[in-house]
């Protein structure tokens, strides 16, 4: 890059970081000052940085966001999955099971906090959602469908792909309480997915982003053409933005 371009793309970025300024309070100013916009961090480099801006008085989540070059509103370049986490989420889940007989008997032993059939069903109608994960047998989907339009538009619609589906119901919900995280291309190509919390450190949020990254990279559909990874982005709750080096942060192997 010449002296100009150089020179013009520190110009671009210092506006940027002055108009976001503006929109934000003095901690969130401070953090952002200490950000370079203009830079792609490696992984170990912007989670070291993201651990040391000062910020929110609570334990933060931490967000990884992958901008990718697919077409969302084709069949065939959906992108959608699930990981377990290396080191959980931070957060404890409320998870309940819709079966019957053997299986919630299984359910109940594995820890789950509600198990239900037509009963737990019938109270979803009635309004009740106060659980983060809905876990169901193949026998129970198709009563599950009668509230699919409460539990879809709040993602909670069990999903074979997505491991909810299952006969091993005890895996399901200790793969759950683990930290099983679920990613989904929205539909400008963009994928959030939350990989902790800022208590956790550097090296096991990098670990926790990895084991993300490479998830979604393996997840490329066969049929999206140009550049599949534009953009990935890691920030904490009240920090902004961190811009990470794309081909060390899909390399597998980033460096710390």
């Amino acid at each position: 890059m010449g002296k100009t371009a150089a020179k013009k793309k520190e110009g671009t970025a210092a506006h940027k970081k002055d108009a976001i300024a503006k929109k934000h309070g003095k901690k969130y100013s401070a953090a952002l000052a200490q950000v370079d916009l203009t830079k792609s961090y490696t992984t170990g480099d912007a989670f070291e940085l993201l651990c040391k801006i000062a910020g929110a008085k609570f334990d933060e989540t931490v967000d990884a966001a992958f901008v990718l070059g697919v077409d969302t509103k084709q069949g065939d370049q959906q992108v959608r999955g699930a990981i377990v986490l290396p080191h959980g989420t931070g957060k404890t889940l409320k998870i309940a099971v819709v079966a019957k007989g053997d299986k919630a008997k299984e359910a109940e032993t594995a820890g789950a906090d509600i198990v239900g059939s037509d009963d737990l069903i019938t109270r979803i109608q009635g309004g009740f959602l106060d659980f983060d994960v809905l876990i169901a047998t193949p026998d129970m989907m198709v009563a599950i469908s009668k509230v699919g339009k409460i539990l879809g538009p709040r993602n909670l619609m069990p999903n074979p792909k997505l491991g909810t589906v299952t006969l091993d119901v005890a895996k399901a919900i200790n793969e759950q309480k683990k930290g099983k995280v679920e990613y989904r291309a929205e539909k400008a190509g963009i994928v959030h997915v939350k990989i902790g919390k800022k208590s956790f450190g550097a090296q096991k949020l990098k670990e926790n982003f990895m084991a993300v990254s490479g998830a979604v990279m393996r997840a490329k559909p066969p049929t999206s053409k140009g550049i599949y990874m534009k953009n990935i982005t890691i920030s904490a709750t009240m920090s902004p933005g961190i811009k990470l080096d794309i081909a060390e942060a899909t390399s597998g192997s980033a460096t710390t």
